[in-house]
């Protein structure tokens, strides 16, 4: 995006003004519905994240008897992220493009209502990069949250699927859309935006849950006005500590104005703490591709944030990757626990970023407390500088270094990450958190390329190979698995256990308090393991590649599990997108997915059902 447009701002189509609540009734709503098991009210279960359910009738000794209870076809054939919500016993589901939200009645397996919006598929599915995905819905305030692609926020009445208002949060024609799930807070409604490979400049909004009208937004990179940062009170980690950012602390990093197109885009997904009143998330990508046009560490791309909920005024902000040269996005979810690191107990926030790196951090301070690899075979930085905060780039591995139109081969782990977006897991009764993840390596190189608005801006060809190394140790084992499931303890980064997959795990997991973690992988198995061993428990094949994430909650006294299958995705792109057909597809289609994945389809074909699983009555 060269220019932002003004018109962004202004809310539209208000279908009907609701009387307005107190300002934390949806805060507090939303809370109530978190505490109670029986419901799956945010994507990540609660507002910190953790993916963590109390339910605990399926556990380690019944697991086994699980069984499919009822399915529902979602009638699309695309890649299906994300995970359905349970709100005070209704489920709703969302799809890919073209969006559709199904409110379904548990007791009939029957739909109470649906809604389609109407988008122009013509403008939309071009600029959306890997897939048509969305990540899943909101509530809050008696409505459903919908992002849609085409931008478009809509404010859905739970009960009768009615619209209540519609917003446009950007401009498809520049290369804008939207996949990631909103978050409620307080009475607020927070979004994002994805289009990093079309130069689209990044940004976190807040938009009003009864009218629509935006209350703020706060950019990842251009002036201190844009990004809401207060040069003396906004600090980073710097020196071995904590350090206010200074003035232009993001313009300094970009030569003249290519902060305007340098992506940093914010498709993940938001964590709130309500003690401290701050949101959490990471910002992606900076644009282009190729590191040699853009000097500079490209702040804030890459970057993990604390805003305050009410203004969006920035607490803290630190950088991962400055100056990423890889394409390791930033925008993985941030998990909310306190924990003791060090001799020392911290309100922290860990995350697990596509670098490599496992993080935690004090999520009030910002202090950086570890950094270390979560899978070893990660090669393109030796370690991370605890004093500066930096990684320590490997020349070899450096495809700034290694410059324009040469292609640097190696890199560990590939643009995918060691981990893409699919959420981790916590459990607090082993502290460990569960990493559904990656294991490759890449071949990238860098090209010069011009910016158009609404047009690719990528300028790097990518091709990826099994990372053929262990994951615990590093060393290479000619193994040929592309994912790996993986037990790692945020206090001390170390890895507990990890299982190979023959395909990455794409889906998002959910740990419970039955002592039992459930996740899919590509082929389309829903699994589940021991917590605290990494022990293979159950295992069933559901209609297609899961690349949703599974939830749990309980309806009439029952613990059910629900996930979403529909290969796609970055990993299924190949399939969901037609790209693997034939031996004329290059392996580096797909941003370079293609190639890996290619012998996927002998395993799993086009789908999109939910399935809901439970233990037979007795």
């Amino acid at each position: 995006m060269k220019k932002p447009l003004k018109s962004w701002l202004l809310a539209s189509s208000v279908a009907a003004i609701l009387a307005a609540p107190a300002v934390s009734t949806a805060n507090s709503e939303v809370e109530k519905l978190t505490q109670n098991p029986a419901n799956w009210a945010t994507w990540g279960g609660d507002y910190a994240g953790t993916r963590y359910s109390k339910l605990s009738e399926i556990n380690t000794s019944n697991v086994k008897n699980l069984q499919p209870a009822w399915s529902f076809s979602t009638g699309v054939l695309r890649g299906h992220e994300g995970g359905p919500l349970v709100v005070n016993d209704v489920l709703y589901i969302h799809t890919p493009f073209p969006n559709t939200v199904y409110a379904i009645d548990q007791k009939t397996q029957s739909v109470i209502w649906e809604f389609t919006p109407t988008q122009d598929a013509d403008v939309t599915i071009p600029v959306m990069c890997c897939d048509t995905v969305n990540r899943g819905l909101a509530y809050g305030d008696g409505k459903i949250f919908l992002q849609q692609s085409d931008t478009v926020l809509t404010a859905l009445d739970a009960k009768t699927g009615k619209r209540v208002w519609s917003v446009q949060n950007g401009d498809p024609k520049l290369g804008m859309t939207n996949t990631q799930a909103p978050l409620v807070v307080k009475d607020t409604v927070l979004t994002g935006i994805s289009g990093g490979e079309f130069g689209v400049r990044g940004f976190l909004a807040a938009y009003n849950i009864n009218t629509g009208a935006l209350v703020w937004k706060g950019h990842s990179m251009g002036p201190d006005k844009d990004t809401l940062i207060d040069p003396k009170k906004t600090t980073t980690w710097k020196d071995g500590k904590v350090t206010p950012v200074g003035e232009n602390s993001s313009t300094s990093t970009w030569q003249g104005d290519q902060w305007k197109i340098g992506g940093g885009t914010t498709w993940g997904w938001y964590s709130y703490d309500p003690k401290l009143n701050l949101i959490y998330y990471g910002s992606g990508n900076p644009s282009t591709w190729n590191p040699v046009q853009r000097p500079g560490d490209n702040k804030w791309s890459m970057s993990l944030w604390a805003r305050d909920a009410d203004t969006g005024a920035v607490k803290w902000v630190y950088q991962m990757t400055p100056h990423d040269e890889w394409d390791f996005d930033g925008i993985n979810e941030t998990v909310l626990v306190d924990q003791e690191v060090k001799g020392k107990m911290h309100k922290t926030i860990v995350h697990f970023d596509r670098n490599g790196f496992g993080y935690t951090l004090d999520r009030e301070t910002g202090e950086l407390l570890v950094a270390e690899k979560f899978d070893k075979s990660v090669n393109w930085a030796t370690h991370v500088d605890m004093n500066t905060g930096r990684p320590q780039v490997v020349s070899k591995y450096s495809t700034e270094q290694n410059g324009e139109d040469v292609n640097t081969q190696g890199v560990c782990p590939a643009a995918l990450g060691s981990k893409n977006q699919q959420p981790v897991s916590y459990s607090p009764q082993t502290g460990l958190f569960y990493i559904s993840g990656n294991h490759l390596c890449m071949d990238y190189e860098p090209f010069e390329v011009s910016y158009t608005a609404g047009q690719p801006y990528v300028g790097a060809t990518l091709t990826m190979m099994p990372a053929g190394a262990d994951v615990m140790t590093g060393k290479p084992d000619g193994t040929t698995n592309l994912g790996q499931f993986t037990a790692y303890d945020a206090k001390t980064g170390k890895i507990a256990w990890s299982n190979k997959e023959q395909f990455s795990v794409w889906s998002g997991s959910v740990a419970t308090a039955g002592g039992v973690v459930f996740y899919g992988t590509l082929e389309g198995y829903l699994k589940a393991v021991d917590a605290k061993t990494g022990k293979e428990l159950y295992r069933f094949k559901t209609p297609s590649g899961i690349i949703g994430n599974v939830n749990t909650w309980e309806y009439n006294g029952k613990q059910y599990v629900g996930v979403l299958s529909g290969i796609g995705g970055w990993a299924g792109i190949g399939i969901a997108a037609g790209l693997d057909s034939g031996e004329a597809s290059s392996n580096s289609e797909g941003l370079g997915a293609v190639g890996a994945y290619r012998s996927l389809s002998s395993f799993t074909k086009l789908g999109g059902t939910l399935t809901v699983f439970t233990l037979p009555s007795n």
